[in-house]
Order: structure tokens, then sequence, then C-alpha cells
């Protein structure tokens, strides 16, 4: 069996990918992005909560100064809820 003529589709389809190329470029040549109503607000929330201390200071004080005076009280039943919570979430129970 014999297969003439190679040659000339090989130039068939250089022709038909530089073409494109040409074409692509042309038709995409800015990109943009919009953000959603919401996705705005979630970007100004984000930005908030950043900017916003982890540590409340007015109740770190308040503890302190209750600590210092004797008079900050826990009952055992709190703290054993949060034992209880703390070993419940680490073993996902």
């Amino acid at each position: 069996m014999r297969i003439d003529g190679i040659g000339a589709i090989n130039q068939v389809y250089k022709a038909n990918n530089a073409y494109k190329t040409q074409t692509a470029s042309a038709a995409y040549s800015t990109d943009q992005v919009e953000l959603s109503s919401f996705g705005k607000e979630l970007q100004i929330a984000k930005a908030a909560v950043a900017a916003t201390s982890d540590v409340r200071a007015d109740k770190v004080a308040d503890i302190k100064a209750r600590l210092s005076a004797g008079t900050y009280q826990v009952s055992a039943a709190d703290i054993a809820s949060k034992l209880v919570d703390n070993i419940a979430s680490e073993f996902e129970l």
C-alpha cells in the first residue's frame, strides 16, 4: 500500500494552527473579573474580622481583677462540662 501526498497534508495542518492561534489571541485580548455584591460584602466582612483582635481586653481585665481579689468562682459542673466537650470534640463523638 502506498500513501502519496503526506507533505501536502502536513502543510494544511500547519496553516490551520497558525490561523487558529492568531484568531484566538485577537478575540481574547483582555480579561475581566467582576465580583457580585455578595462577594464584595464578604470581602468587607473578612477585612473587618481580620482587623479585630481575638482577645477581648475588657473580659480579660475583669477576670484578672476578680482572680486577684479572690472573687472569681467557677462551678465544678461547668468545668466538667467543658472537659467532656473537649474530649468529645477530640474523638469526634
